[in-house]
């Protein structure tokens, strides 16, 4: 059985549109994260899904597979589901989001690992320290709350948790990375349940799975990261990965 990672990417946003296509030190947003997912050993195809064909046309361009979907998905998720719904040779699909320029390959390891290693796991997410006030208050940023054996318990826009009282070193905020490794079986049943109250109130896909029972693992990567919602986000990106060594691994041509 393959592990598959599938990039989703599409034009619209309210926040930024284009972004998949927007430059980043002279190369779109949308080619860094496929050269970079590609670059992680233990995948063994990586193919982006997509609505517009602009992208389509971008990744063919490449050389890379590029597979069609629906352009009436609200979540990323449900974008992936459907570009691998005819693939029974994927046992394991990493979602990897498009706006996530500043992937590493360890990243992606690090999640599947978590998989891999216990079957009980259908879902992995990766979270990383918060390391500002402004990713802390910032709404683009999804915060997460975890419980003592590592499960999610709630995602949100807001900071939380919230501090009451000052008691001393509290606890560490965390972000979302959308780097999301799930078992084939599970995505698929993801995508057949109805969006949740909580999903839509806060625009997060992973509510949707909390609210139907299901467990979400969450493990910590110490790799830096910031995902793209803005042009202002682009811009501190690019200024981050100005002198990346894995930019040069593929800047000149491929990998």
């Amino acid at each position: 059985m393959k592990i598959i990672g599938v990039i989703p990417a599409r034009m619209e946003s309210s926040r930024f549109p284009g972004k998949p296509l927007a430059l980043i030190n002279g190369i779109p947003m949308i080619e860094h994260v496929l050269r970079r997912a590609e670059l992680c050993r233990l995948l063994d195809e990586v193919l982006v899904a997509t609505c517009d064909r602009e992208i389509a046309n971008h990744v063919a361009g490449l050389g890379r597979r590029v597979v069609m979907t629906s352009a009436s998905h609200e979540r990323c998720v449900d974008r992936v589901a459907e570009a691998v719904r005819h693939r029974p040779d994927a046992g394991v699909v990493v979602v990897i989001q498009g706006d996530e320029p500043m992937l590493r390959p360890e990243m992606i390891e690090t999640a599947l690992e978590a998989l891999i290693r216990d079957r009980s796991v259908l879902c992995v997410n990766l979270m990383a320290p918060v390391t500002s006030h402004e990713e802390t208050t910032d709404p683009n940023v999804v915060k997460v709350v975890v419980n003592q054996e590592g499960l999610a318990l709630y995602f949100s826009r807001a900071p939380i948790p919230y501090r009451h009282t000052d008691t001393g070193d509290g606890p560490v905020y965390f972000k979302q990375v959308c780097v999301m490794p799930f078992s084939r079986e599970m995505l698929l049943t993801f995508s057949r349940l109805p969006p949740t109250p909580l999903e839509r109130w806060e625009s997060v896909d992973m509510l949707r799975a909390l609210e139907h029972g299901y467990r979400v693992r969450m493990v910590e990567t110490g790799w830096e990261t910031w995902s793209v919602d803005t042009p202002g986000d682009l811009e501190r990106v690019a200024a981050r990965m100005a002198d990346d060594p894995l930019v040069r691994r593929y800047g000149g041509g491929g990998v």
